[in-house]
Formats: structure tokens, sequence, C-alpha cells
């Protein structure tokens, strides 16, 4: 079994690829928009623009992550989860941390705990919840 996050961007979505590929190394693996869909209202809502994105998926390391425009409502509200980075090392943590911290907020700076030896929280420019991590000590 696999479990994989489905992020709704509400129009947002370009502007969330292109920040996440700079900021971990995600890659577009699928893209399709809105104006390619071959069943019009038959997928879901249409947004006014056919450029959005109807379904995208990224990968960031091992892990596959989808996303989508959604209904271009203009606000995400990521509430109630997280996704967390493990980095291989604390040079990467800091990294991968203030890049996805450019425009965020901070929740919990980067620190030496007792479960890794950097670990800190933070909500990315798209109020997306993220822990980012280094190795286990």
């Amino acid at each position: 079994m696999l479990i994989q996050p489905y992020l709704f961007f509400e129009g947002r979505a370009e502007e969330a690829l292109a920040f996440y590929s700079q900021a971990v190394g995600a890659q577009v693996q699928t893209l399709v928009r809105y104006k390619d869909n071959p069943e019009p209202g038959g997928a879901g809502p249409t947004p006014p623009d056919g450029e959005k994105i109807m379904h995208a998926s990224m990968r960031v390391g091992e892990s596959l992550v989808n996303l989508s425009d959604g209904e271009c409502r203009g606000a995400t509200d990521f509430r109630g989860f997280s996704l967390t980075l493990v980095a291989p090392s604390d040079e990467d943590t800091a990294r991968w941390f203030n890049a996805l911290l450019d425009g965020g907020e901070l929740i919990m700076p980067l620190s030496k705990t007792f479960f890794a030896s950097s670990f800190g929280m933070l909500r990315d420019r798209f109020g997306l919840h993220w822990m980012v991590m280094g190795p286990s000590v």
C-alpha cells in the first residue's frame, strides 16, 4: 500500500512547482492543464483559465507528491498535517530549511534535538507546514 499527498494550491500550482524545484530539487513527473482535459466538465471544476494545472506530480527525493490548482479560489488552507523532509546531512537540512522558509513563517528554528542532529518547523509561502530534519542522533 502506498499513500501519497495530494495538495491543492488554489490557482498557485505553477508557482509552487517552480518554488519546490528551486528549494528542494523537486522534479515534475506529470503535468496536465485544464485545457487538455479530454472530458471538459467531467473531471472536476473548470477554472476560468485553461492554463491552470488540473493535475501534476513532482518527485522530491524518493517521494511523489501530487498537486493541482484545484478550484482556483486564491487562498490555500493547508491545516492539520505536515510534510516531513528528512535530509542526509545537517548541511542539506539547513539549505532546504532556509530555502523553504523564503517568504514563509518560522515556527521552530533549526536546532539539535534528542532525536535528530538538526530539526526545525516552518510554514512555507503557500501555507504548507514542513518539518525538516537531519540525521538521527
